[in-house]
């Protein structure tokens, strides 16, 4: 039987375990069983839904430290970066269980939108589940994004088939043993494993729903497989954030903060700041200032607390980034600090890395870059800055920093994105708020009342 080897990235590659891949019988066994109780889980209660999926997050919690150190070791982020995942996916679960009943009624529907009324009649749409939900969810958040793919799946009434990365095969065990050893009723949720080939055979079943966030290459792919079965798909894909930066901040706080944005989980955020944008007049102290800031940060075992840069992911994606850096030198880049393996350790190391003497013939710039690797270009007028950081296939989100506040907004207004973030001290997505990807970053919305919406049909009543 063909396995799913799980190696640690940060331990030059040693095995950790290994999971059997689902085979073709298994995957259609588990969209059968998902297709017969869909219509059980939608008419079940939605208190009931819910007292269900809260044991189930009482398991979880039980087992915070061995799950974060999981994830560490399966793809060599920090243990800090692993359990401060552990802590945000624990409050989108207390908001979803929080929520859930603003917009949901017990006869299993979202409360009724009334759009006209009079004497003689009643017009309103209401809300119901599609039914059997396909989730197929990356890496690089192994626990949360289980968390923001299947849980409102499931409080909405959707039974899920998921797919875990298969770089990522134990945590995906895991999160599979605690949900059958729970009182979810059988059929509900189910689990497959594998790569690309068993995703594909999986969307090709009987579901009538997707809900994927990944590559924007990958992202396409399921898309068309989506269209040509006409069901519904809820898209997060990927991007090139740019951080823009106006010559009226404090550089030394501006500093630690595009520090934080690019280089937590080693660079390999979908949300993170992947272009720096900066004004012409500090560019220069901003560069300086940044290079010692990164250098003083220390990469090494992501096991240890001390640790502020564990490895990457894989090889694989380590070569994919070698060979992104690689071509902007080739094409005149300068490298202001890192931009090599870290061989003082073996596995998916790489240093922090500012780049400058930045064209738009780069892969640097026209890519998205999934690793500790930051381009830095200036500006001279707000326009420009503008048309630089909308200068990309990309749209999930941007920063601006400008003491400036009118001028801030206005330029947060023009940059072509789903989410843009202004003057915040600390990365911020909130469960209350929709966050969706323009052009090649996404189609769709999770969280917030949009993002349970998304996640069901809509349903127009007429009543005399």
């Amino acid at each position: 039987m063909k396995k799913l080897i799980s190696t640690n990235p940060a331990k030059n590659y040693e095995t950790i375990g290994e999971v059997n891949v689902s085979s073709e019988i298994e995957i259609n066994e588990k969209v059968v069983l998902a297709n017969n109780a869909k219509d059980v889980w939608k008419t079940t209660p939605l208190s009931e839904r819910i007292r269900i999926i809260k044991t189930i997050s009482k398991k979880f919690e039980e087992r915070r430290d061995e799950i974060a150190f999981l994830i560490t070791k399966e793809t060599g982020k920090t243990i800090r970066d692993s359990k401060s995942e552990l802590n945000r996916s624990f409050d989108y679960f207390n908001y979803y269980f929080e929520s859930v009943e603003k917009f949901i009624q017990d006869n299993v529907m979202y409360k009724d939108e009334v759009m006209y009324k009079d004497e003689k009649s009643l017009e309103k749409i209401v809300y119901e589940p599609f039914g059997v939900a396909a989730v197929i969810l990356p890496w690089n958040f192994p626990f949360m994004m289980f968390v923001w793919g299947v849980i409102p799946n499931l409080l909405v009434g959707n039974t899920v088939v998921m797919k875990h990365s298969e770089l990522c095969p134990l945590t995906g065990k895991l999160i599979e043993e605690v949900i059958e050893n729970s009182d979810l009723p059988k059929g509900i949720f189910s689990e497959i494993y594998g790569d690309g080939k068993e995703g594909s055979f999986l969307l090709n079943q009987k579901i009538d729903f997707v809900w994927f966030t990944g590559s924007s290459e990958v992202g396409k792919t399921i898309y068309k497989t989506a269209a040509s079965k006409f069901i519904k798909s809820v898209l997060e894909m990927g991007d090139s954030n740019p951080i823009i930066i106006f010559d009226n901040n404090n550089i030394d706080e501006v500093v630690k903060i595009v520090y934080q944005r690019r280089f937590v989980n080693c660079g390999q955020t979908c949300s993170a700041a992947k272009r720096a944008i900066v004004h012409e007049s500090i560019y220069n102290d901003f560069l300086i200032k940044l290079k010692d800031y990164i250098e003083s940060k220390k990469i090494g075992d992501p096991e240890k607390e001390e640790t502020d840069i564990g490895s990457m992911i894989s090889e694989d994606q380590l070569f994919l980034l070698e060979t992104q850096v690689t071509d902007a030198i080739s094409k005149g880049a300068k490298i202001l600090t890192g931009g090599k393996r870290f061989d003082k350790l073996k596995g998916a190391y790489y240093t922090p890395t500012l780049l400058t003497n930045i064209t738009k013939d780069m892969k640097i710039w026209n890519e998205e870059v999934f690793g500790p690797v930051l381009p830095a270009i200036s500006f001279k007028t707000e326009e420009e800055a503008i048309k630089i950081a909308n200068d990309t296939i990309y749209g999930l989100g941007g920063f601006v920093f400008s003491k400036d506040k009118k001028q801030a907004e206005r330029v947060a207004a023009k940059i072509d994105a789903g989410t843009i973030q202004i003057n915040l001290l600390q990365m911020k997505f909130s469960p209350n708020n929709p966050i969706s990807g323009h052009k090649l970053s996404g189609i769709g919305k999770e969280h917030g009342k949009e993002g349970f919406q998304e996640l069901c049909k809509i349903k127009t009543i007429y009543e005399n």
